[in-house]
């Protein structure tokens, strides 16, 4: 792994959806990218912890503690970190306006970026119907979803003895079964919508695993995407630009190697 003697300094971070309790999460791909970023401000929006997940089956491995432990020290720093739960750590929004320790959790939060442009922020399961009136739908897509990552494990175990990189039956899925094409697009458009009701420049959001950065509707769409499969974080530079940066790629280990992929837009 390439050594990193100096932190790259940018104004904000924002990651989203890391589930911790889920075992195929990539806590060392996060910590690998905390330890090669610092930043004013640290926007954890949403599903970092999988409540979900963890009352059916409780898993706290080391890493967990280490990984909070490296958030809390960039806040001892003077990062500012900021809390917005979702739909799986939603118990958490019991303690919306409190602190814990430096982390502030707030249910939604306005971001000013460098070149004077506001964006809301907010975790998004909000404006997802399932969530919001099929609760149990919700959590078979969740058993289906998780169903796909262990079926994932097989399936890409055969690739690399094949010589193939890494492939994702859940990201294919999205972009090639219309429903799930047509949910992703009216989801983006209700955030997008709510941006410009909110009276911002834009959203910046996670809940469906699925990065992106665009104005198809009329405003900014940015969406952090996840560190179950994708390993993608969005950073804010300090000329107020926003980067979609996609961190790592699955034939990294093998080659002592990592791929840092990255889209930047103004």
């Amino acid at each position: 792994m390439t050594e990193v003697h100096q932190p790259k300094h940018v104004k904000a971070l924002f990651i989203s959806d890391l589930h911790l309790g889920m075992k195929t999460i990539r806590v060392d791909q996060l910590l690998d990218f905390l330890k090669c970023h610092d930043a004013e401000t640290i926007y954890l929006v949403g599903d970092i912890i999988d409540g979900w997940r963890l009352q059916k089956n409780w898993r706290w491995p080391t890493s967990y503690n280490i990984l909070l432990q490296k958030l809390l020290r960039k806040a001892r720093k003077g990062a500012r970190i900021v809390y917005l739960p979702g739909n799986h750590d939603e118990f958490l929004r019991n303690y919306v306006g409190t602190h814990f320790g430096d982390i502030e959790i707030v249910d939604r939060v306005i971001h000013h970026a460098a070149d004077g442009k506001r964006y809301l922020v907010i975790h998004g399961d909000q404006f997802d119907v399932v969530v919001l009136h099929a609760k149990w739908l919700a959590h078979l897509g969740d058993w289906a979803y998780n169903a796909a990552l262990r079926l994932n494990i097989g399936i890409n175990f055969i690739r690399r003895k094949l010589g193939f990189g890494y492939w994702s039956l859940s990201a294919w899925a999205k972009h090639k079964v219309k429903n799930a094409v047509s949910f992703i697009g009216r989801y983006e458009e209700a955030l997008a919508l709510e941006a410009k009701r909110t009276g911002v420049d834009g959203v910046i959001c996670g809940h469906i695993h699925h990065a992106d950065m665009h104005d198809h509707y009329g405003t900014r769409y940015i969406n952090t995407g996840d560190w179950v499969e994708s390993c993608t974080a969005i950073v804010e530079h300090h000329d107020g630009t926003f980067e979609l940066i996609r961190w790592t790629d699955m034939a990294a280990p093998k080659s002592g190697t990592r791929a840092d992929h990255s889209h930047k837009a103004a």
